[in-house]
């Protein structure tokens, strides 16, 4: 059963933080979501996945990302996981880039961490469940996106979950994890040595393998991104190029990976995101 814990009222509607048992993580798990006035009403909406990055939680896109004034305008929900199981039972890596705050939006296979980092199935499954089920949310009109990490989770989940997820974008996303140092450190740990495993959890790895599904896709990347090395826009670029993905990849002088990049960003995603779920 959920527990709603934060209520705060945001542009006519509200910004909320609810906690549940997880099956999937074994633990409590907490997510953050914005119900636009429509929704207060109980107007069915089209919904919006987030996924944060690299140490954030479920707290952290609605406060830094500035995206409910025009979500409220356009009538979209937003939905806001953390980004791995937490607790004192829960498995912890020894820095900032593994375990706790570091899911990768996988479900892992090795110990210790098989336990509990079931974030794949946490996502698509258990928090999609609880959300379709319990708020106004139009079940043809879901997107997810994501920043960074996330931008991962978002391009995978999409591309594995096409029936759930109708439209797809990303802020800085890591496109191609099986080829940067914070991949190989996450997939490696949670996943094991072998590569072909890694495969399917790569974006670049999945349109190769699966081919055009969606209308369009946007990514917007900064081009003083301080972790550009990690990120790999051009691979995934190629691979969307070669399998007839329609892709705008848009790099921007002078901005970084922070959340100052993202708030200027936010509302060419929510338009996007808009237009693409209402065809």
């Amino acid at each position: 059963m959920m527990e709603l814990i934060q209520a705060n009222r945001c542009f006519d509607g509200e910004q909320r933080i609810y906690t549940f048992n997880s099956k999937s993580l074994k633990g409590q798990a907490k997510f953050g979501i914005f119900l636009p006035h429509q929704a207060l009403m109980g107007q069915p909406c089209p919904a919006l996945f987030y996924l944060a990055g690299l140490t954030c939680t479920e707290e952290t896109f609605a406060i830094k990302a500035h995206a409910q004034r025009l979500a409220a305008q356009l009538g979209l929900i937003l939905i806001s996981p953390d980004t791995s199981p937490r607790g004192e039972q829960v498995a912890a890596g020894d820095s900032w880039d593994i375990g706790q705050g570091a899911g990768f939006y996988i479900n892992a296979t090795q110990a210790p961490w098989a336990e509990h980092y079931q974030m794949e199935s946490f996502i698509a499954d258990e928090l999609y469940a609880v959300v379709t089920q319990s708020f106004p949310l139009q079940a043809d009109a879901i997107g997810i996106f994501g920043h960074s990490m996330g931008g991962h989770g978002a391009l995978t989940l999409a591309f594995k979950y096409p029936e759930k997820f109708k439209s797809v974008s990303a802020f800085a996303p890591i496109c191609a994890p099986s080829q940067c140092p914070w991949g190989e450190k996450a997939f490696s740990n949670y996943l094991g040595v072998d590569q072909a495993e890694w495969k399917k959890h790569d974006a670049t790895a999945l349109v190769q393998s699966k081919g055009a599904l969606f209308q369009e896709i946007l990514i917007d990347q900064g081009a003083k991104d301080q972790f550009y090395s990690q990120l790999n826009p051009a691979l995934f670029k190629q691979a969307c190029a070669a399998a007839g993905q329609s892709l705008t990849l848009r790099e921007h002088a002078g901005y970084d990976h922070g959340y100052y990049f993202i708030q200027t960003f936010m509302d060419d995603h929510l338009q996007f995101h808009s237009v693409q779920l209402d065809a």
